[in-house]
């Protein structure tokens, strides 16, 4: 359904230095730059990092593999975020609901998921 999402981040090289990892895990690769920003996409969709100053936590959730969900959990982790919730099932939200989650640099909550069984 989405085609792109932006997040706003307060310095952009240190954001770019945390995300541009995870993203080529997730196959992702830098379509565009320009000054305060860069953009990454897949097939699939794409997400912008946008300087700003006002940033607001948000929620953003990464369809992925469930081996994906650790390679992206562990090399988050290496690159400095704080863990917050590693990898497993989530059966609150539904049985198969595996997903980990870490916060970048501003604080937004950046989830890993994968909704198939095992």
């Amino acid at each position: 359904m989405l085609d792109h999402v932006a997040i706003p981040v307060r310095d952009i090289d240190a954001s770019r230095k945390f995300y541009e990892p995870l993203f080529e895990g997730l196959g992702a690769k830098v379509m565009m730059e320009w000054p305060g920003g860069v953009l990454f996409g897949t097939d699939d969709g794409m997400v912008a990092l946008r300087q700003s100053e006002e940033v607001m936590p948000m929620h953003v959730a990464f369809r992925t593999d469930r081996s994906g969900v650790h390679s992206f959990h562990e090399t988050a982790l290496a690159a400095g975020a704080p863990d917050n919730g590693s990898p497993g099932i989530r059966s609150d939200i539904h049985e198969h609901y595996y997903a980990a989650f870490v916060l970048d640099p501003d604080g937004h909550n950046i989830e890993a998921v994968c909704h198939r069984p095992d």
